[in-house]
């Protein structure tokens, strides 16, 4: 575990679980605040507190789970292909959160934060779980306890902070997004239904990653994957926003 703590990749991998979270916690921070906004300003703060630590903890267990799930054939090709569509929805711009409901009473608003962060948490799981993929195996789970962890104080208490930096500076997203898109692409190249194929065509695996000719194929994948975000996420969130533009004038008086 101390030689995994002295790897680069493992701070890398830190760092990139840590800021996937917070930027996917967005959604899940408006839940919080929505369905604790009717109770006296004491229990808010109970219920966010309990509300947040819980639906966390479920979601490290969760994200253990699919870390295990990701070393079986083809299911890196399917998260990675997953994560490619989050980091473009990501990027465009959508409306919700009016339709969940506060309650008054502190037990019924917890129960609430809980089943709604579970609901919105599958990017959140295949994103951490796939960014836990960058770091040295033997600390996959210790790096999603502390980044998990690490997160938490953020996402309860500065999550309306995060939100307002991430609306008067876009480009956060952008960079989040081509972040996924990197881990999509890197975690897909490197998935053991890949390996008998890629060995025959004279590929080499070192630390687990194919390599060609000293290059490195995830590496050059996850650049593909970012462009790819990138592109299609920058394109779909124009159409959106002409769209938007053009829905007041279509509409009759």
């Amino acid at each position: 575990m101390i030689e995994s703590v002295s790897d680069v990749g493992f701070w890398q991998a830190l760092g990139a679980i840590i800021w996937v979270n917070l930027l996917l916690s967005g959604d899940n921070a408006v839940v919080i605040a929505l369905a604790a906004r009717s109770l006296p300003p004491q229990q808010q703060k109970l219920a966010i507190f309990w509300g947040s630590a819980a639906a966390i903890i479920l979601r490290v267990i969760l994200t253990v789970f699919a870390v295990a799930l990701l070393q079986l054939p083809w299911l890196k090709l399917i998260g990675g292909l997953l994560l490619l569509w989050i980091g473009v929805k990501l990027m465009v711009p959508e409306e919700g959160g009016e339709d969940i409901q506060s309650s008054d009473n502190l037990l019924q608003a917890v129960k609430t934060i809980l089943i709604a962060d579970l609901v919105m948490s599958l990017d959140n799981v295949i994103a951490v779980a796939a960014a836990a993929e960058q770091g040295p195996p033997a600390a996959k789970v210790t790096l999603l306890v502390i980044g998990l962890a690490l997160s938490i104080p953020i996402v309860i208490f500065g999550s309306t902070l995060m939100l307002k930096v991430m609306g008067r500076y876009p480009v956060i997203i952008t960079l989040g997004a081509a972040l996924l898109g990197f881990i999509a692409g890197d975690i897909m190249a490197t998935d053991p239904a890949l390996k008998s194929w890629l060995t025959g065509l004279g590929l080499e695996y070192v630390n687990g990653k194919p390599r060609l000719d000293g290059w490195s194929v995830a590496l050059v994948c996850g650049a593909v994957g970012a462009l790819f975000v990138f592109a299609l996420g920058t394109w779909l969130a124009k159409r959106h926003e002409a769209a938007a533009k053009a829905a007041p004038e279509g509409k009759g008086p």
